[in-house]
């Protein structure tokens, strides 16, 4: 996965750049916790589940293409990729909405409130594992694996781009892409809006199956899921969909108390940020198979997770969630770099400032208590 390191630090760059030019630049208020909520969901446990779906990719195209596109030029074949890939997208987006158990899965993309590129990688721990039977078709038709991952990294750039704050209409190509302008369509909260244009690069697949619908006014756009509040906790909102769905009743699960104290939102950056490039560490240093699925590397997974985890409760002001960051990032010190002598600039760098950042908000730095409601009033004075 290593060919995947400069494309995801890339997103990261742009999620971050377009965060700070609405901040500082158009004096758009930023929700930052949201944000590293939204780069911090999809990019831990997605990661096992993503591998899974490209090796059973691979193993269909190896075992079973029926090698449709053998003969065919190039440039063709990769044309027909394109679109193919496209189509299928299309399908396995509209399904998400219409099917309950795929919706439980795909609504964590849609609580989001802000619309801006860091929305665009908000993902379900999940999402991988639905793609799988989606994309298969392309395996047996004769889509090479290599193919299938060059189109998917250009979709999810496109689909990326799509979910910008900056971009208003861009005339002619409204007819033909996926724009900004349709996708904030897609996201409002309104059911009757965001069950429409379901493409990802292409609009005329809404088009061709009658569910595309003009942009409305921006001005009146509120977008993530009607009555729903989301937390910052990955893990959480990534289960709690099935959780709902496995409860009798139609009683809505009931959600934590309220928060112990207010974190700083560059307190959960800083501690983002060294758990976020652990994750380029996984990424480049383990291939896609699970054929050589390894003690260390499911080690490394748990940390990851439950770090992440932890930083989400930190976020939503959870004193628990201080006491697992703290042992977590001192598990991976004592695991990684002591124990197993992983070395590397990464490694040693990342394990002594998730220490240095735990040890300091576990001593409270970077939180604050909440604030005290003022007393009502006394309805009458006494003389």
């Amino acid at each position: 996965m290593s060919e995947l390191v400069i494309p995801v630090l890339m997103m990261a760059v742009l999620v971050l750049g377009e965060a700070a030019v609405l901040q500082w630049g158009l004096a758009r208020k930023v929700c930052w916790q949201d944000v590293i909520f939204n780069l911090n969901s999809g990019h831990i446990m997605l990661w096992l589940f993503r591998g899974l779906e490209v090796l059973c990719y691979g193993a269909v195209a190896q075992h079973f293409s029926l090698q449709l596109l053998e003969h065919v030029a190039p440039v063709w074949r990769w044309l027909f990729a394109f679109l193919a890939w496209d189509f299928c997208f299309y399908w396995l987006h509209r399904s998400h909405h219409n099917w309950r158990w795929l919706w439980a899965v795909h609504s964590v993309h849609h609580q989001g409130e802000h619309f801006n590129l860091s929305l665009g990688v908000r993902n379900s721990w999940y999402s991988s594992l639905t793609s799988i039977p989606f994309f298969l078709p392309l395996a047996l038709i004769g889509v090479s694996l290599s193919e299938f991952i060059t189109v998917s990294l250009i979709h999810y750039t496109l689909q990326l781009i799509n979910h910008n704050a900056l971009v208003g209409s861009l005339g002619w190509l409204e007819k033909i892409l996926v724009t900004p302008s349709h996708h904030r369509v897609h996201h409002l909260h309104e059911r009757a809006w965001s069950n429409s244009n379901f493409s990802g690069s292409l609009i005329l697949w809404d088009k061709c199956f009658g569910t595309f619908r003009q942009s409305a006014d921006r001005s009146q756009h509120v977008y993530g899921i009607k009555g729903s509040q989301a937390s910052h906790n990955p893990g959480l909102e990534s289960n709690l969909p099935f959780v709902r769905l496995l409860r009798p009743g139609s009683q809505p699960t009931p959600r934590p108390q309220a928060p112990a104290f207010q974190s700083h939102a560059l307190m959960v950056f800083l501690g983002a940020a060294p758990l976020f490039a652990l994750v380029l560490g996984y990424i480049q240093r383990y291939d896609y198979g699970w054929q050589a699925f390894s003690a260390a590397q499911a080690a490394l997974l748990v940390v990851l997770a439950v770090g992440s985890v932890a930083l989400g409760a930190i976020a939503d002001g959870r004193r628990w969630g201080l006491y697992v960051w703290w042992w977590t990032t001192l598990a991976y010190a004592l695991i990684f770099p002591l124990w197993l002598g992983w070395h590397a600039p990464l490694w040693l760098g990342c394990a002594a400032l998730l220490v240095l950042h735990a040890t300091c908000v576990l001593a409270g730095w970077g939180r604050k208590p909440l604030p005290v409601p003022a007393p009502a009033q006394e309805e009458h004075l006494h003389a």
